[in-house]
């Protein structure tokens, strides 16, 4: 089956790389946020071009965070596409030297977290081909697409994690910061757990209708109620 662009709001698609996704922002050109595992520029391309459109649109890179599934693959197409790459400072500094993955590991509670680690994310490798971030990013920067895309500094999964919100589009995309595979719920490791619980409800307080995840299924309607009442009865104690 072709791999192809899902549309979350006019200008906004997410790409399905298997378990996780990467996310296109349609405007002045196209902007790709995140860049899935190392290997993957075949099949954003592709995706890309069964949408109608160019890779060769791609003006910039924005990755979320430093983790291997997300900007495993940022510098082949940095390479491929001459474009810029752009990161929180805190992720920049390791990434740079091809660090995806600090040894601080706090995994979330629960059997199927424990599996998933074990099995997969354990054995996934903590190095990416390192990558010179050409715009480092910081909390409450504005960028010029979509009339307006905020950048929030949401540490915990890593120390330079971002999520970006689309306010006129009223998107949220949140890289890892939470997820949403079998209900929306914290990701399965953090660096720091605390951080990750306080930037969650730093994102509380924001206003947007639809929600999408580096890991799991969009919430396309009504997502900040549902991640304000998810999270007001958050039972924190299992943490």
């Amino acid at each position: 089956m072709n791999n192809r662009m899902k549309r979350i709001s006019n200008n906004i698609y997410q790409i399905s790389l298997g378990w996780v996704n990467v996310f296109v922002i349609e405007d002045n050109g196209l902007t790709l946020i995140d860049t899935g595992p190392k290997g993957s520029a075949g099949k954003i391309f592709s995706a890309i071009e069964n949408g109608g459109k160019s890779p060769y649109d791609i003006k910039r890179i924005i990755l979320t965070h430093a983790h291997p599934d997300h900007a495993g693959s940022a510098e082949e197409i940095k390479r491929m596409l001459r474009v810029p790459v752009m990161a929180h400072r805190e992720d920049a500094k390791i990434m740079r030297y091809g660090i995806a993955c600090r040894k601080e590991i706090c995994l979330t509670p629960g059997l199927k977290n424990w599996l998933i680690y074990e099995l997969a994310i354990k054995r996934s490798g903590i190095n990416i081909e390192p990558v010179s971030i050409d715009e480092q990013l910081n909390d409450h920067d504005l960028l010029p697409l979509l009339g307006g895309i905020r950048i929030i500094h949401t540490p915990g999964h890593t120390r330079g994690h971002i999520s970006l919100l689309a306010e006129n589009e009223e998107v949220l995309i949140a890289g890892d910061l939470l997820s949403n595979t079998t209900g929306l719920g914290l990701c399965i490791i953090y660096e720091n757990m605390a951080e990750g619980i306080s930037s969650i409800l730093k994102v509380t307080d924001l206003d947007f209708d639809k929600m999408v995840f580096g890991h799991g299924r969009p919430i396309l309607k009504d997502a900040g109620s549902i991640m304000r009442q998810t999270f007001d009865n958050y039972d924190y104690a299992l943490v």
